[in-house]
């Protein structure tokens, strides 16, 4: 790995001296060699993505049913009051009602 490095520098440094319109050309030629080989690469275009709903329901499905607590208070207001007073009685070592 280390011979490539310092192959890669040697030859970095010899373009570094080409002209201007060398150098262009060099350029160009090193692109062109990246696009046909990124044209052989497989694509993943003939796999059609799937929908973002269809993986977010194929994700609920997995993590299974959840549960609620206390799912009798309606007001999601209330609810959250009511979780907030259950943690600072939690934290404070209170006992719970």
């Amino acid at each position: 790995m280390a011979d490539n490095v310092v192959r890669f520098e040697e030859l970095l440094s010899l373009a570094l001296r080409l002209s201007p319109l060398d150098r262009l050309k060099l350029v160009e030629r090193v692109v062109s060699s990246v696009e046909s080989d990124l044209e052989v690469l497989p694509s993943d275009a003939g796999q059609p993505e799937a929908h973002w709903g269809q993986a977010l329901n194929r994700l609920l499905d997995e993590q299974g049913p959840i549960d609620l607590v206390d799912p009798e208070i309606e007001d999601p207001v209330e609810w959250v009051k009511a979780q907030r007073e259950k943690q600072r009685k939690q934290r404070w070592g209170e006992m719970a009602e």
